[in-house]
Formats: structure tokens, C-alpha cells, sequence
């Protein structure tokens, strides 16, 4: 966390979200994303406190690209700027230990299914909303 000139407090991190897919082959692949984030306010007191590398997070936000020049070469970031933080549970990460009481998480290391997307395009017409 650091402070900015006019008080505010701000805090920066990076996130990761995981995906898994069948390829047209029907082969599983595994693909991950990283995200900047950048929190503001009280929020990034809260974040910075409890948010743990490993720990689970519903980042609530727009996105923001700045640029810069260094040496000579513009340079460009995009950042999810929060406006929401929502912590996962404990148990989820490297943020502490898995409840006393939740036995379905200690019988089984597994992670849920992944939803199978098909193969075909959307048409927008097909959506009922």
C-alpha cells in the first residue's frame, strides 16, 4: 500500500484467473491470465491488510490504460482499476486454513468441473433477453 500526494491511499497487485478448455482435438488445456489491479481508498487499506498471495478475490472494476515514456519508448499498462474487492473464502488459497467443519473440502482435493462451452458461435438472436 502507498500513499498518494493528496492522501488517498492506494494499493497494486496482480491476479491470476484459470481457465480450462477442450481443444478442437478434445485434448483439456489449462490456460492462465494475469490482471493489474489498482485499489483506492479504504478499500485498498482493507485489501492490503487481508488479501494473501494465494487467496481467492471478486475483483468489481473498469479497465484503464496508461502510457509513459521510458528511455525513449512509449510504454503502455492496462489495469483493472476496483471498485469492488470481495474476499473468497479462507480456506480457497494461501490466505489461511480450510473451516474446522467443512469435511466435503477435506475428503476431496478436486476442483469442480469446468463448464464445457460448445463448439459452435452464439448467434445474439438465439439469446432470450
Amino acid at each position: 500500500m502507498k500513499a498518494l500526494p493528496s492522501g488517498t491511499n492506494v494499493t497494486e497487485f496482480a491476479i491470476a484467473t484459470n481457465r480450462r478448455y477442450k481443444d478442437r482435438d478434445g485434448n483439456w488445456q489449462d490456460a492462465v491470465d494475469y490482471h493489474n489491479i489498482v485499489v483506492f481508498g479504504r478499500q485498498a487499506e482493507t485489501t492490503a491488510q487481508y488479501l494473501n498471495k494465494g487467496s481467492s478475490a471478486f475483483i468489481e472494476g473498469r479497465l484503464q490504460t496508461r502510457s509513459w515514456e521510458k528511455d525513449g519508448q512509449k510504454q503502455y499498462r492496462t489495469e483493472i482499476i476496483a471498485d469492488r474487492v470481495q474476499f473468497g473464502p479462507k480456506g480457497s488459497g494461501g490466505g489461511g486454513e480450510a473451516p474446522a467443519n467443512n469435511s466435503s473440502a477435506k475428503e476431496s482435493n478436486e476442483q469442480p468441473a469446468a463448464p464445457e462451452y460448445p463448439d459452435e458461435e452464439i448467434n445474439p438472436e438465439d439469446i432470450p433477453f
